[in-house]
């Protein structure tokens, strides 16, 4: 099993704007194939302000591959994406591929 994750540099002053975005992206990545394990928004308690995360199950590379057109052509996702883009609060969006360690015989 694979895992998508990314990391969000956004502006703290429009947190709302990124959270509003984050929520709504919830139907279009499910519907594409993909499972959120969580969007992750920052606090005031500890870290920076100016980072968000999530993380995305999309199984095979295969599979990853698949899912990332259909998000790319869903109707709801283009319309979040250019949202997002004109309220200028996510700068920057850092993406890589992870793969979840578990205890050996676990695998």
């Amino acid at each position: 099993m694979y895992t998508l994750f990314l990391r969000y540099t956004i502006d703290p002053n429009k947190l709302s704007d990124w959270l509003t975005y984050a929520q709504a992206e919830f139907e279009p990545i499910t519907e594409s194939g993909g499972r959120i394990t969580g969007y992750y928004a920052p606090t005031e308690f500890a870290g920076a302000t100016s980072e968000a995360f999530g993380t995305i199950d999309v199984g095979t590379m295969a599979e990853y591959e698949v899912y990332r057109a259909k998000l790319a052509a869903h109707p709801k996702h283009r319309e979040n994406a250019r949202k997002i883009e004109a309220s200028g609060a996510i700068h920057s969006i850092y993406r890589a591929i992870i793969q979840k360690v578990e205890p050996e015989g676990k695998a």
